[in-house]
């Protein structure tokens, strides 16, 4: 299938003709071959079409992760019309919002999810002559039983409407709040989504044989995204809805997972419950997050890259191979852009190019970067010559990799300097005793401070001594003077789409100035 031609529905056909009894996706409930994925979405796209839903139909599907997802996101995509993943994680007023920006037309959305009815709190049922003034656009909505019980009718032109679908379609509106803001509605197509898969599967080491476990949910970017790698490599996605240690542990020893992606912090989190439960951790293979491999299979701290990427390049646009240690003077980049891409630095002001080593904004053009963006003209998105200008931060160096340095956006003030959270997090990362950890900045009484919320790995971590290791490694005013010690990452407040909730976090540390308990959680300011 060449780049030209790639579509969802060829994929899927290609997949079920050379390994039709090859695992596709497996929850801890149920599992679907390629062979039986080709069948059963060609049945369900029949009921969709059925249903007044066709190529260019903007559906939204609410769902945790699990076969059932897959199953319906497949189907509508075969037959051209636009996926729209939505969080279960949003409110009412949030989930709204994204409907009413991405337009869209039909709702399939899971009946009950974590004690919530998603449908009861729109005031929205299972019908096909819904009007809502606030949602002009939304006119079918069902609940995903309903719909994968439908009747399928034979006549149903799956394969004719199939057949119209091209590289240049839309695929999916994809939704992204940034590092802060409003979310965005951003619209990729079936050949750039699945020509940024492609070119990321040697740096995340997915091929045929590999069994991915992706705790990450399947309506965001790296969730989906990891969904379509496994297809596109031949290889089997292992999800669950709701990842709890013990189940999760078991799923990946029955299922013999091979490579565990993800966040970090999740893998870490899972590492230290794990030792927690007495359980071992099954056996995974070089390139799985370092916290889930034996500590002789980890690399030494920044030797390996950090995958960089966001929703409107469809994932990672830079990497490395995630089993092999960089070039030295690469240590702690996020490796070189994959082929295809064109990655410049720019000036935050002039937006002019500036050369290797001076930090300025990414700007992103190449066949991974987004088609456009709901309610957005493109002029609005793109530079005269045809680049996105991110709002990240970073640098690159003579040998073309790149050196992240935070969002725009983020940049603080303390004493004058200039402050990259990133950059902090990044160094106290690397420090023994440091699971993970979060930067911000809180006012105080001589201006803003730089405030660390750190996830311990063992009780012994001290504030003291925390500070008196991040002065080895950051320049004095980068150095946290307010730390949070914390044994898990569950209080760290999240947006919609996990991102780290920026005003939240400041409002966590304001909680805790105010307690007099020293001991973790504990905040300690000096």
């Amino acid at each position: 299938m060449s780049d030209e031609t790639a579509t969802i529905d060829r994929l899927v056909r290609e997949r079920a003709t050379r390994h039709p009894d090859a695992p596709m996706v497996i929850d801890p409930h149920s599992r679907i071959t390629y062979g039986e994925l080709d069948i059963i979405t060609r049945d369900l796209a029949a009921a969709l079409i059925a249903a007044d839903c066709g190529k260019g139909t903007r559906v939204g599907l609410l769902m945790p992760n699990g076969t059932d997802w897959v199953r319906i996101a497949i189907a509508v995509t075969r037959i051209g019309a636009v996926l729209v993943p939505l969080s279960t994680l949003l409110r009412p007023p949030e989930l709204r919002a994204q409907l009413r920006v991405a337009s869209v037309q039909f709702l399939i959305a899971a009946e009950e999810f974590r004690g919530r009815r998603h449908l009861d709190d729109l005031g929205l049922t299972d019908t096909d002559a819904l009007f809502d003034p606030e949602l002009p656009a939304l006119r079918h909505v069902r609940t995903a039983d309903n719909l994968l019980a439908a009747h399928t009718p034979a006549e149903a032109p799956v394969d004719a409407l199939a057949a119209t679908v091209t590289a240049a379609d839309p695929l999916t509106v994809m939704f992204t709040s940034g590092s802060r803001g409003l979310p965005k509605g951003v619209l990729h197509s079936h050949g750039n989504v699945l020509r940024a898969v492609r070119s990321g599967l040697t740096s995340r080491r997915i091929d045929a044989d590999t069994r991915l476990y992706l705790p990450m949910p399947l309506f965001w970017v790296g969730g989906f995204g990891g969904m379509l790698s496994a297809m596109v490599a031949g290889g089997a996605l292992v999800t669950e809805a709701v990842p709890d240690p013990a189940t999760t542990l078991e799923l990946l020893r029955r299922e013999r997972v091979t490579l565990f992606r993800g966040w970090a912090d999740q893998a870490e989190s899972l590492a230290r419950q794990a030792k927690t439960l007495g359980v071992t951790v099954p056996s995974l293979r070089p390139g799985s997050l370092e916290a889930m491999l034996p500590e002789s299979l980890r690399a030494q701290p920044g030797a390996r890259a950090n995958l960089f990427g966001m929703t409107e390049s469809f994932g990672p646009y830079c990497g490395y191979p995630a089993d092999t240690d960089m070039p030295r003077s690469a240590w702690g980049s996020c490796g070189r852009p994959f082929p295809g891409m064109q990655v410049r630095i720019a000036d935050p002001e002039t937006g002019q190019p500036v050369p290797p080593g001076t930090v300025g904004i990414i700007q992103l053009r190449g066949p991974h970067t987004l088609r456009g963006m709901c309610r957005r003209a493109r002029e609005d998105l793109f530079t005269a010559d045809g680049y996105y200008p991110t709002g990240d931060l970073a640098h690159l160096d003579d040998d073309g990799f790149l050196f992240y340095h935070g969002r725009a956006d983020d940049m603080v003030r303390v004493s004058g300097a200039s402050v990259y959270p990133a950059e902090v997090e990044r160094a106290l990362r690397g420090l023994v005793g440091v699971g993970t950890a979060f930067v911000t900045d809180v006012p105080g009484p001589q201006g803003n401070r730089v405030a660390a919320a750190v996830v311990c790995d063992t009780t012994a971590t001290t504030a003291d001594r925390l500070r008196s290791a991040a002065r080895e490694v950051l320049s004095s005013f980068k150095v946290p003077t307010v730390w949070l010690l914390l044994d898990s990452d569950d209080r760290i407040p999240r947006g919609s789409t996990g991102k780290v909730d920026i005003s939240g976090l400041r409002a966590l540390f304001a909680t805790e100035a105010g307690h007099d308990s020293v001991q973790p959680p504990a905040v300690i300011s000096k």
